[in-house]
């Protein structure tokens, strides 16, 4: 399964491609950090964003999309930009006909690193052992990316999978 993992940002949004199948090492395929700046007007970064992740949802092929879920912060500002670019996150995936999961960053955490508290020392750490790197990818928002992927192909497999059979189970009967 290849999965582009996205940390949300504004003004650095994290972009992760990973292959693999859950229970196994992922192989890493590219990551990125899309920039935007501050001083633009807010259409024209949020254009630039989904023109960007549309083009890596094209180039990479993934079979999936996963995005971190903004979890409410104490500086509205920072998590309205973020919102906005997990909007266009979703929409990226959306737009390609992909499955798009979102995860929080305790679930991703817990899949990487085995804690739910983990820092962010840690998950690149974990990323970089995980994906067999010489050195950790840079800066943290595109480690976070790629940790993002491989929860994705670790966990959103078997999500997957359960809520097609709730499906199935809810229109009345298993196919």
């Amino acid at each position: 399964m290849r999965v582009l993992g996205v940390d949300p940002g504004l003004t650095r949004c994290g972009v992760g491609v990973v292959e693999g199948v859950p229970g196994r090492p992922c192989t890493l395929v590219a990551y990125y950090v899309v920039y935007t700046d501050p001083a633009d007007d807010l259409a024209l970064r949020l254009l630039h964003l989904d023109r960007s992740l549309n083009e890596l949802v094209a180039k990479h092929q993934p079979e999936s999309v996963a995005v971190e879920r903004v979890f409410s912060q104490h500086n509205v500002r920072t998590v309205m930009g973020t919102a906005q670019a997990s909007g266009i996150a979703v929409l990226a995936g959306a737009r390609a006909g992909l499955p798009v999961q979102t995860y929080t960053p305790s679930e991703v955490k817990a899949a990487v690193t085995g804690s739910g508290q983990a820092d962010k020392a840690q998950m690149t750490a974990m990323v970089t052992r995980l994906l067999r790197l010489a050195e950790p990818p840079k800066p943290a928002d595109a480690a976070d990316a790629l940790a993002l992927a491989i929860c994705h192909v670790w966990r959103g497999g078997t999500r997957s999978k359960l809520a097609a059979a709730a499906d199935r189970a809810r229109r009345g009967g298993a196919r």
